[in-house]
């Protein structure tokens, strides 16, 4: 990194380094002191062209790509799983502002499962025979879509940048990815891993730059056949619209969420207020899925608060390679300025700040663990994803008064309730409206269990065997025959 900061970063594509064709570059921050760690090659729409050719190339009938064994994909991508657990204290970088234990303990190692998990399942995604009426054979191809857009978050890039290659490469397609700006240097170097594995020449490609240019670009792109997006809702809008304009491309969306965390009076209160402190203030807030609010049911309401300010006071803030820190900074200026913003419209709007609301240092993009109490349905950080170290904890009554406030939201990413009555938990869980729901528990996640959203939080589901759908195409064929036998 040392040598970084005399270096710029160049774009991949078709296993080079390519500068941008503008010539164009953007300054790579370090979050924790806002110093520029080195300069990237800034990708647009003329560096889109040229990876979506070298992706459309690889994937042309009779490349290498197209006739590799399917056993021989999943082995690709076992060996790119073992490159980056080789070099995880590397890769557990600086430029998202994370703990560096958290990178090093979390992150990688579920990258390396993730890569592992659809290795798995590259010479497994089988079609099927299906008896149909007369004198037939008839059968289903599982088959890649083609040329992938993959436009991944700032928030977790290397889990991100895995759970889009895992399922796309072992179903054989080949990929242009939109790595965000504020995060390129560790795709870039997972990238350099990629060639070095034996990937062939633009199977992957991958490309530093801006949403409303680079992003914007694959997603009208007429030559390219699927885009999968993590991010805003809002930008989730224009990727379909971008869609719909261009060539009807599939899409698939994993946007935000303002996700409901139910405590119930019965609940083991110690363990309630560890798990929604961390379901809140895991990697600094900005978490998707994140228990951004928190309903508390009325009898067991003041301890519970009591308690969780207790719990943020101690949370550690600080420089992120203290293997003590918790808390890290927000990802950049801008962020951090939103966060503030949304601090001071909730006093504004009459919640009660029970700890936090500040700057945490001097320098970089630290805010302090904040909790709102006595936050009412109607506040604008009730509503709005927040996406920062920021708690709002809200009253209840009643199992169904709770569920419908819980429902009463556009998103529908992720959801959680506590409670020891297993009773309560099913009929809670299976009234919520969310791809995920968590029991007792929060942000548990495996490469075998699908993740997505109803409602304003996406379309499709990323991870376990729903993900490889988005990937493939069903063919049917069917072939007349002399005479079936049954």
């Amino acid at each position: 990194l040392a040598l970084a900061g005399l270096l710029t970063l160049l774009l991949f594509i078709n296993n080079q380094w390519h500068d941008a064709v503008s010539g164009k570059t953007f300054p790579t921050i370090n979050p924790a002191t806002g110093e520029v760690i080195c300069q990237v090659a800034e990708a647009d729409e003329a560096d889109v062209e040229k990876a979506v050719k070298a992706a459309r190339d690889a994937f042309r009938l009779g490349s290498p790509w197209r006739r590799m064994d399917a056993s021989h994909r999943g082995l690709l991508l076992n060996r790119l799983a073992n490159a980056i657990e080789r070099d995880a204290a590397y890769l557990a970088t600086l430029d998202n502002g994370k703990p560096y234990a958290v990178s090093y303990t979390v992150d990688i190692p579920n990258v390396v499962k993730c890569l592992r998990y659809y290795a798995g399942w590259a010479d497994k995604w089988e079609g099927k025979t299906i008896p149909i009426d007369g004198d037939y054979f008839c059968y289903t191809r599982h088959e890649p879509i083609g040329v992938c857009g993959q436009i991944i978050p700032w928030n977790f890039p290397l889990l991100m940048q895995a759970w889009k290659l895992g399922p796309a490469l072992a179903t054989g397609n080949t990929v242009v990815m939109k790595v965000a700006e504020q995060t390129p240097l560790t795709a870039l170097y997972v990238a350099s891993l990629i060639k070095e594995v034996g990937f062939p020449e633009g199977v992957v490609n991958i490309l530093p730059g801006m949403g409303p240019s680079a992003g914007a670009a694959i997603a009208r792109h007429m030559d390219v056949d699927k885009v999968a997006f993590t991010g805003s809702t809002e930008v989730g809008h224009l990727i379909q619209q971008a869609s719909g304009s261009s060539n009807l491309k599939k899409v698939t969306l994993e946007l935000g969420g303002k996700s409901p965390n139910i405590i119930l009076s019965d609940a083991n209160m110690e363990d309630a207020v560890e798990q929604s402190h961390f379901a809140l203030f895991f990697n600094q807030g900005q978490c998707c899925c994140a228990g951004s609010r928190t309903f508390v049911q009325a009898d067991i309401y003041d301890e519970f608060v009591e308690r969780s300010v207790e719990r943020a006071k101690r949370r550690v803030v600080g420089n992120p390679f203290d293997l003590k820190t918790e808390q890290g900074p927000q990802v950049d200026q801008e962020q951090f300025n939103k966060i503030l913003g949304y601090v001071s419209s909730g006093k504004r709007e009459g919640a009660k700040l029970m700890c936090g609301g500040g700057v945490a240092a001097d320098r970089g993009y630290f805010i302090q663990p904040t909790v709102f109490g006595d936050v009412q349905d109607n506040m604008t950080i009730a509503r709005e994803e927040i996406f920062g170290p920021v708690m709002q904890i809200f009253k209840f009554k009643t199992v169904e008064e709770v569920l419908t406030r819980a429902n009463d939201t556009k998103y529908g990413l992720a959801a959680a309730v506590f409670t020891k009555d297993i009773d309560k938990a099913n009929y809670v869980s299976s009234g919520l409206r969310a791809g995920t729901v968590w029991i007792n528990c929060y942000d548990v996640f495996g490469a075998q269990a699908p993740f997505g959203g109803y409602k304003a939080s996406g379309t499709g589901r990323e991870l376990g065997e729903y993900g490889l759908d988005n990937y493939t195409e069903v063919k049917t064929v069917t072939i007349k025959v002399p005479q079936k036998n049954s």
